[in-house]
């Protein structure tokens, strides 16, 4: 078996990542996961774990509390999906990505144990993204990692990941995401993101409606769990920023935190302050972890595709905004970040994206729209984003992929004019690849070089 025979074996399953997911909760049984990892020696339960599950941030804030973890001398294994570019991003060892050579010997290893659950099916199909996870626990069980910090993939309940016992529950902010499986409120949405909340366990929070602070604190109460909210009881303020990072002050339980991050917006100042609350947990149970490894862990982390400035004149900037709430956050990181005279969107989307409703925060900060999609087989078509945008008013240029969409706005754009590419990771990931194509891109970042004075 060469790695593309692994993946396409990986990918021979019902992958819900590249096709529309079934609301049935059926379809989500947890019983053959822990069948397939039962079958591997439980993988999942030889490292201390962070779980994370959110709407938005969930895999910033793991990236940078994996960072620290590393910083602090510990062997951390990073779980994430999806990924930017290539398979291996999804699984990283203190920041490497797993080999080909990894991930062929680890397909191999779960073949048979995988055919043996299919072939029983007692608790239905084991799905691609559930064979990933196995795959990814595998890895981090050979590797003998110290730590390993898990990202959810969708809603937390019910998701392959939720069969760890986690030494700290973290969900990030909760908004609009994925309704069509996970429900149409935020009180449902904050109920499936709960279910990764054990019992007797502590929990992380960053801020939140008031409607699913009433589902953390029923939750928790329930399972017993001490609750741990950032704004409340871990806070932070900004002290400045450029257009390369921003500094911040974390007042935490145990101490106060200076902090230098890559990674712009406010957002990420609260993902910071809850990557602090949850390394702090760690440190109350025993870990070696001092504000100068938080310190250094979060000036390193690297975490591309979010608010991420891939050249400067003229201005081009990426982010994954995906939803209407993280749309009205990266408008005013724009605004609020960069300097710029005229401004250009090309926007993508998912299919299952409430695109309207992201287009109606986006557009007030835009002179000129280019749509475009990417080759993910779930890519919005092109049409249905015309049509919407023009019963928003605006008559749009149409482009078939993101590979000449990205040059077409430069050649319109003056050196002082602003290029956004957001509305879906993958149609970010495809900019970043042709930024690189066109030597346009700042890679790798240098994250120690100032850009001038902090503003603040």
């Amino acid at each position: 078996m060469d790695i593309q025979q692994a993946l396409d074996y990986i990918y021979s399953f019902i992958d819900y990542e590249r096709q529309a997911r079934p609301r049935e909760p059926a379809r989500y049984d947890l019983r053959r996961v822990d069948e397939l990892l039962s079958r591997l020696g439980n993988p999942h339960l030889k490292a201390r774990t962070v779980h994370i599950a959110g709407s938005k941030g969930k895999g910033s804030t793991a990236a940078m509390i994996a960072s620290a973890l590393t910083a602090s001398g510990y062997t951390t294994g990073l779980y994430t999906s999806p990924h930017l570019h290539t398979f291996n991003e999804r699984i990283r060892i203190d920041n490497r990505l797993i080999s080909d050579q990894d991930i062929v010997a680890l397909v191999e290893k779960l073949k048979p144990e995988v055919e043996a659950v299919n072939k029983k099916a007692a608790y239905g199909q084991l799905t691609t993204f559930e064979l990933i996870t196995a795959l990814g626990f595998a890895c981090f069980d050979s590797k003998g990692v110290d730590f390993q910090v898990i990202e959810a993939g969708l809603g937390g309940r019910l998701d392959a990941t939720n069969v760890v016992q986690p030494e700290v529950c973290v969900i990030t902010s909760i908004s609009f995401d994925h309704t069509e499986v996970l429900g149409n409120t935020l009180t449902a949405i904050a109920t499936e993101k709960a279910g990764i909340i054990k019992a007797n366990t502590i929990v992380v929070t960053s801020s939140q409606a008031e409607e699913v602070n009433q589902v953390f604190e029923q939750t928790c109460l329930r399972q017993k769990a001490k609750w741990i909210k950032v704004g409340r009881d871990v806070t932070w303020q900004s002290l400045g920023f450029n257009s390369r990072r921003q500094s911040l002050q974390v007042k935490g339980r145990l101490g106060s935190y200076e902090l230098s991050i890559p990674l712009l917006g406010e957002h990420q100042m609260e993902n910071a302050a809850t990557a602090v609350a949850s390394l702090e947990v760690l440190a109350e149970n025993g870990s070696h972890i001092s504000g100068d490894n938080i310190s250094r862990g979060l000036t390193e982390v690297n975490w591309p595709g979010r608010l991420q400035v891939l050249n400067r004149h003229p201005l081009v900037v990426v982010d994954g905004a995906h939803n209407p709430d993280s749309a009205r956050k990266l408008r005013k990181a724009l605004k609020q970040y960069f300097d710029f005279d005229r401004a250009i969107l090309i926007i993508g989307f998912s299919s299952d994206k409430d695109f309207a409703g992201i287009l109606s925060e986006l557009l007030p900060l835009f002179d000129e729209v280019i749509v475009t999609h990417s080759i993910h087989p779930r890519a919005m078509p092109i049409a249905s984003l015309v049509a919407e945008l023009r019963q928003q008013g605006v008559e749009a240029q149409a482009i078939d992929d993101i590979s000449t969409a990205l040059p077409l706005a430069l050649s319109q754009a003056e050196k002082k004019d602003l290029i956004c590419v957001t509305g879906s990771l993958f149609v970010v990931a495809g900019a970043i690849e042709q930024a690189k194509h066109l030597n346009l891109i700042e890679w790798p970042i240098q994250f120690n070089q100032p850009d001038g004075e902090l503003n603040g």
